[in-house]
């Protein structure tokens, strides 16, 4: 994984010594709350419900077991003994201190973290891919890439200060595991008929109050020209998206309003001009960088299938989880692991002190030094041998972390909604955990299938509601918290936006919605291969909308 260069030391040190005077100032009365909300939101910094916030960067999800041994030290030292991760593949912390916060900052430098970039109208953490450098069917690493964006887009003087917050999403296999086509920019890493590398670039994507699907404006972006044809990308926002109107301020609107080819063609017009400039990338600057993330030398363990066949069949426990949570890797030996952070009847996401030194302890034994975060809310361990699964699963029972549900209906994404969130209009953390609950069973969770559950406690949509098989969006009325229902949404290729199915479900009806929901896919779907996904396409919203309101969607 990536090391910081000097220059990056300095960086961070002089933002922590910055944000240091900044508190001091605050705390001593100079400056208001006012004045130095725009200064804390700049260093991850947030004011929720009952105290501050601070969300941590981690960048393309990618983390050393020293650096979720410093995470699990400052949830136990200066917060309540755990982190959230979120779906920017993030790691908040709810509870801590505002005195405490610059020496939170000053032991994330010393592991190489910061919260740079975390808030704000700026270039956002840069993800990609979970299984990036380890799964079957990737045609290169995106994470060189990202973390070349990364160290371009840091602290950019001319990109600080945006209409709106920006996210650029980087994939490198032809499974869409990075929800590309929902952010501001998606880059899915290709190689042309001359087996050259590049990126097809998607521009416009988003979720929130107005939710849109990014428009493909490039087929293939040579490899050298992707910080010329990003920073064209920027400027033309920069300068033409809407700042007298926040809720119209991302380039999805711009793009929606300009038209997707006026676009294209003011980019192309602005690349032009900046493509033979000092921004075009030296094949030696990014081999450079990619050697970086050159994947681990991996033993040869031959005897992987028999050692898995043997535990299967002494565990009916094992047998699940190492069918759902242990992913193919490019060497046959070899597994990605998900840990699931998803237990039943457990907060989505989060993970205690105690787990986060243990999930360090067996990436360092088993996983060959590195964790991923999934944009799932899941951890995961991308080199594990296939030998060492069941010693791995052993392990995550003791942490209660083996639970075997990766991309079933308890898997479930959540924000952290009205229990934490100033944002919020209602919970999502109880929705969950009810839901969760009602699919407990393991064998029903199995013949449900893969079905993914997203929620939302506000319009902004942490929680990906709108991309979800099953989205569910808290929304307030009269005083009290209503729950929409939308199905039919995803985030993998070909991404599409739930359809809204009718009226809300109190927080008394919402898990019972979701039973009915399900039981109808079941009632419906054709063989037990079809997913709900599969289903709700081919059925649409007419059995759905029976089954949930009877007569109101008869007379409708």
């Amino acid at each position: 994984m990536y090391r910081y260069d000097e220059f990056d030391h300095a960086f961070v040190k002089a933002r922590v010594e910055e944000f240091t005077d900044q508190v001091q100032r605050r705390l001593s009365g100079e400056l208001t709350e006012d004045e130095f909300k725009p200064l804390r939101l700049m260093n991850g910094v947030y004011l929720q419900l009952h105290a501050y916030m601070l969300r941590i960067a981690i960048p393309y999800g990618t983390l050393s077991p020293r650096q979720l041994r410093k995470l699990a030290h400052i949830a136990r030292t200066y917060d309540k003994g755990y982190g959230h991760f979120t779906t920017r593949q993030n790691l908040q912390f709810h509870w801590p201190k505002l005195t405490d916060i610059p020496r939170i900052l000053e032991e994330l430098a010393e592991v190489e973290m910061h919260a740079i970039q975390t808030s704000g109208n700026c270039i956002r953490n840069v993800t990609a891919d979970h299984f990036a450098g380890a799964a079957a069917d990737e045609v290169a690493d995106p994470r060189p890439y990202a973390e070349i964006l990364r160290q371009w887009s840091s602290l950019h003087p001319e990109f600080t200060y945006l209409p709106r917050k920006f996210k650029i999403a980087v994939t490198g296999a032809e499974r869409d595991r990075a929800a590309i086509e929902v952010h501001d920019i998606g880059l899915h890493l290709k190689k042309n008929a001359d087996g050259e590398l590049g990126f097809a670039v998607f521009v416009g994507g988003g979720l929130g109050r107005t939710p849109m699907i990014a428009k493909k404006i490039r087929d293939f972006l040579p490899e050298e020209d992707l910080l010329s044809y990003v920073t064209a990308i920027l400027r033309v926002y920069n300068l033409n998206g809407r700042r007298d109107n926040k809720y119209k301020a991302r380039i999805k609107i711009l793009v929606h309003e300009t038209g997707t080819e006026e676009l294209k063609a003011a980019v192309e017009t602005e690349f032009a001009a900046l493509r033979e400039s000092e921004l075009k990338l030296p094949e030696a600057d990014i081999r450079a960088i990619e050697a970086y993330f050159a994947p681990p030398r991996l033993k040869a363990r031959p005897e992987g299938d028999a050692v898995v066949a043997g535990a299967v069949q002494k565990s009916p426990a094992f047998a699940r989880w190492v069918a759902r949570n242990a992913t193919t890797h490019r060497n046959p030996d070899y597994a990605c692991v998900t840990v699931s952070l998803k237990g039943i009847g457990e907060v989505p996401g989060d993970a205690s002190d105690d787990q986060m030194d243990a999930i360090a302890d067996i990436a360092e034994r088993y996983g060959n030094d590195e964790i991923r975060v999934s944009h799932e809310q899941n951890l995961i361990l991308p080199h594990v041998a296939r030998a060492d699964l069941p010693a791995v699963h052993a392990a995550l029972v003791e942490i209660g972390l083996a639970t075997a549900n990766a991309g079933l209906v308890t898997d479930i994404i959540a924000c952290p909604g009205l229990d934490y969130c100033a944002l919020a209009n209602a919970r999502s953390i109880p929705v969950a955990q009810e839901i969760s609950q009602r699919f407990a069973s393991p064998e029903r969770q199995e013949a449900i299938g893969d079905l993914q559950i997203k929620i939302s406690g506000c319009i902004n949509a942490c929680g990906h509601h709108h991309v979800g098989h099953i989205g569910i969006l808290g929304v307030e009325k009269k005083g009290a918290e209503l729950y929409q229902v939308t199905l039919g949404g995803s985030a993998r290729e070909g991404s599409t936006i739930g359809e809204i199915i009718g009226r809300g479900f109190g927080p008394d009806e919402i898990a019972g919605a979701v039973e009915t929901i399900v039981e109808t896919y079941l009632s419906h779907r054709e063989g037990q291969e079809e997913t709900f996904f599969a289903a709700y396409r081919r059925l649409g919203v007419a059995p759905f909308k029976e089954a949930l309101y009877g007569h109101e969607a008869r007379a409708a």
